[in-house]
């Protein structure tokens, strides 16, 4: 059909056009991905066997649809994706403010104009991009805002009665008319104004104040809202929620892998960046990590729920780290190393929401301990598990099980001889490289392990080892005044019992 030829509703009939309400319109065009195996939800990751399929489900039954999930679980990005599986044009009454079909019109102005033109009533073609609309809930949204009032303006300029229908200026539901209108937020939207609507999602019309409108909108809804339980601003009121017929559950990423697609689909980093700051796959993990490690911890609040926005703030804070440090000394090349990560802590700590005892911790603290937790968690994945080389009493006869031979032996002795290093978080990389190498045993642990890797990629898994170690507690880490500070664990006890510390004021926790 060649739209540009049809400007006319009398042109517009002999081209055979029918009409399709928006439910059917959108089930038919998915239809047709499906069958074409086409995802019309591109770029949403790891729904591919949960919500999608949900989602296409409710399309399917020309539903409207609620989903329900914590902050950063693409539910917005759900809805507006839907606006691909809408019509590329369709066609209104020219001038309509409610985008009037012209073969079913319904507002006043519409039916008036085709009364007065007939087949000569102009028409235009609304692309698909117009024909979403979007409202966050707040508290002080009106009625008005949504369904329309009447407009005293209008009716002085026109010189109207406030009975004629023509004083009504019509919100944006009605102005959403024949598209997907979305209400991000549901349950902060006051219970009165969920009430107005009752009407146009059950029966199709809007009523404003006292004109006897029937207006049947032809409309796809979209809701999205946190769960009940988490929010003490309101909640979706029961009759409301009855009538929105297919509710879909939404998750966050169920694993690294998904996690990491994610993040480096929806990162930041620009070519500059880029040709810059090597980043490897370890410290993609161990950023992503740190997600996964919050929505278990107990400091931190889950029905709040950790945004899949922390990691990616968090990677694009950790290149931007490797960035500054090597313009600082104008180097040409560098990696993310480990230390970078400890500016990734801003974007943690405003990413969370914290119980009762992680606000005594305080954010900070919490950070910190999510991102040692992380460390923790991924250095098993690449190196020999440090547990499983402590030995153990397994029952009242001392009987020890097998040890397994300690790779970490020579490490921890040079360091249990009193030996320190001092990593600076804005150190050269050839200092760094260098002051690694100090350490006895480091290389030979990464190079047992990873006898391919090169000079800059064994200098980041030594570092990482060092890190591994103070999480597992067998050596002490602290960060102070610009660095991150190595010693032997029981130097470190001492000295602070020498302090006035004494042995109950120390438990394992206190070194991951």
């Amino acid at each position: 059909m060649n739209i540009e030829k049809i400007t006319t509703l009398g042109q517009l009939k002999k081209s055979g056009y029918i009409s399709k309400s928006i439910k059917d319109e959108v089930r038919d065009n998915l239809i047709k991905s499906i069958q074409e195996k086409e995802n019309p939800f591109t770029g949403i990751m790891g729904y591919e066997d949960t919500v999608i399929p949900d989602t296409e489900r409710a399309i399917l039954s020309r539903h409207n649809i609620l989903f329900l999930g914590l902050r950063g679980q693409a539910k917005t990005r759900m809805a507006r994706q839907m606006v691909d599986l809408l019509d590329e044009y369709i066609p209104v009454v020219a001038g309509s403010e409610v985008n009037d079909d012209p073969l079913k019109p319904f507002s006043k102005y519409a039916i008036d104009k085709i009364a007065e033109l007939g087949d000569k009533t102009p028409i235009q073609w609304l692309h698909r991009s117009e024909r979403y609309g979007e409202k966050l809930a707040t508290p002080d949204v009106s009625v008005a805002d949504l369904i329309g009032d009447i407009d005293p303006i209008k009716a002085a300029n026109l010189k109207l009665s406030f009975s004629d229908e023509k004083v009504i200026h019509y919100g944006i539901i009605p102005r959403s008319n024949r598209g997907i209108f979305v209400i991000n937020e549901l349950p902060d939207l006051q219970a009165r104004i969920q009430v107005s609507l009752f009407n146009i999602l059950q029966e199709g019309d809007i009523q404003i104040r006292g004109f006897k409108l029937r207006m049947p909108l032809d409309i796809l809804f979209v809701f999205t809202a946190n769960p009940e339980d988490y929010t003490n601003r309101g909640s979706i009121v029961t009759p409301l929620k009855d009538r929105i017929q297919s509710q879909i559950l939404t998750h966050y990423p169920k694993s690294i892998e998904t996690s990491l697609l994610i993040t480096e689909q929806e990162a930041k980093i620009n070519d500059v960046q880029k040709k810059l700051v090597n980043i490897s796959d370890l410290i993609k993990r161990l950023v992503e990590q740190v997600a996964f490690e919050a929505r278990s911890n107990e400091y931190v609040d889950k029905k709040s729920g950790v945004s899949a926005r922390l990691t990616i703030a968090a990677f694009e804070n950790a290149v931007s780290s490797a960035e500054r440090r090597a313009i600082m000394h104008k180097e040409k090349n560098t990696q993310v190393w480990i230390s970078d990560l400890t500016g990734i802590i801003p974007s943690i700590t405003g990413k969370i929401e914290l119980v009762y005892e992680g606000e005594q911790e305080g954010p900070y603290e919490v950070a910190l301990n999510l991102l040692n937790k992380s460390i923790r968690n991924q250095f098993i994945q690449y190196f020999p598990n440090p547990e499983l080389t402590k030995k153990r009493k397994t029952n009242k006869k001392a009987t020890e099980e097998p040890v397994v031979e300690n790779p970490y032996k020579l490490i921890t002795a040079w360091f249990d001889a009193g030996n320190q290093l001092d990593l600076l978080l804005d150190m050269k990389d050839a200092d760094k490289i260098a002051a690694l190498y100090k350490v006895d045993g480091l290389y030979g642990v990464v190079k047992k392990h990873y006898p391919h890797a090169n000079e800059k990629e064994s200098a980041l898994l030594m570092e990482f080892v060092l890190h591994g170690l103070a999480a597992f507690s067998m050596i002490n880490k602290k960060m102070i005044d610009g660095k991150i500070e190595f010693k032997d664990l029981m130097g470190s006890i001492m000295n602070l019992g020498n302090m006035g510390f004494g042995e109950d004021d120390f438990n394992e926790s206190d070194y991951q």
